[in-house]
């Protein structure tokens, strides 16, 4: 079951319709009916949301994940009713295409079944680890932000092919490809990047070339940024 925030949103409803799901749009009548409940609203709008179910004293027999960012374990917990399971996680957008990389922390009253299956829910749209609720906050920058970094590095890697006379499309897909071999590289061999970075450069060679060349121009970044 779907509750939605958007009465209006036709389409979405229809989306949901089409996919069997019954569509609601109040919080109360969407937990009574589930075993899990995902919390995706804006952080914003959880205390509301949240306060909806503690007022309707609704059994704490229930399993939440939270994906509202920096929402912490301890105010879900008390905008919830007493004794509920909580467990935060932080997904990542890849997790649309199965590849995503998420991390969960579990609350105080979790069991470790919830544990196992947050587990298998988030490995079946990528990769998945447990982690202390002190670790979010970084992994939000390197996995949650990531994704928007990368893009930009395959956009800057398609703009040069396209520079040097590639066509668009066959740049992107070079580009594209080049990114997600590398990071297999990396996951699979278990090399250090370094390691895998010294295999491509050739002595006197083009990769050495342009690395010398990103070094110079961060460098002289970090001067001006400095004067």
């Amino acid at each position: 079951m779907i509750a939605s925030c958007h009465p209006s949103d036709i389409l979405s409803h229809k989306a949901f319709k089409d996919l069997g799901a019954e569509s609601v749009f109040e919080n109360v009548p969407v937990v009574e009916k589930s075993e899990i409940v995902i919390i995706s609203t804006k952080p914003s709008v959880v205390p509301i949301a949240l306060g909806d179910i503690k007022k309707a004293g609704i059994s704490a027999d229930k399993l939440f994940l939270s994906i509202a960012m920096g929402v912490t374990i301890k105010q879900l917990e008390e905008f919830l009713p007493r004794q509920s399971r909580v467990i935060r996680v932080m997904p990542n957008t890849p997790a649309l295409v199965r590849s995503g990389a998420s991390v969960y922390v579990c609350g105080s009253k979790a069991t470790e079944s919830d544990s196992n299956i947050t587990k298998k829910l988030l490995e079946s749209i990528g990769t998945c680890d447990q982690v202390v609720e002190g670790m979010l906050d970084p992994i939000t920058a390197l996995s949650g932000s990531g994704p928007a970094y990368i893009y930009i590095l395959i956009e800057a890697l398609a703009d040069g092919g396209v520079k040097m006379g590639l066509p668009r499309d066959l740049a992107y897909r070079l580009a594209s490809q080049t990114v997600l071999g590398a990071s297999k590289m990396v996951k699979e061999t278990n090399t250090h990047p370094g390691v895998l970075k010294d295999d491509v450069t050739s002595p006197a060679g083009s990769t050495a070339a342009g690395l010398h060349f990103l070094e110079q121009k961060g460098n002289l970044y970090v001067k001006q940024q400095q004067e």
